[in-house]
């Protein structure tokens, strides 16, 4: 996709009940945005959840093997781990 397009708004329309559209209407303002950002952040973070528990890839029997033993046994917590799960690369901004 050419930068043009991926920058141009599209419309998406969709129909909710009266009380679905309220529930979505005072989270928004709770978080200070707009009903159409509040939707859109909302649905763009489920599809990302989706769309990354549905990625696939293959491994060799014996690199499988393997990994199911690291997955299976967690890692020896040291100072590097540490850092490394409390630092700011982990915290995706949304």
């Amino acid at each position: 996709m050419s930068p043009s397009l991926s920058a141009a708004s599209v419309s998406i329309n969709i129909r909710a009940k009266a009380k679905q559209r309220d529930l979505i209407d005072q989270a928004a303002q709770r978080l200070g945005r707009s009903r159409s950002e509040f939707m859109l952040e909302a649905a763009c973070s489920k599809a990302e959840d989706v769309l990354l528990d549905q990625t696939f890839f293959a491994l060799e029997a014996d690199a499988f093997a393997r990994f199911q033993v690291m997955l299976d046994e967690p890692p020896e917590v040291n100072e590097r781990l540490r850092r490394f799960l409390s630092s700011q690369a982990l915290r995706l901004e949304k």
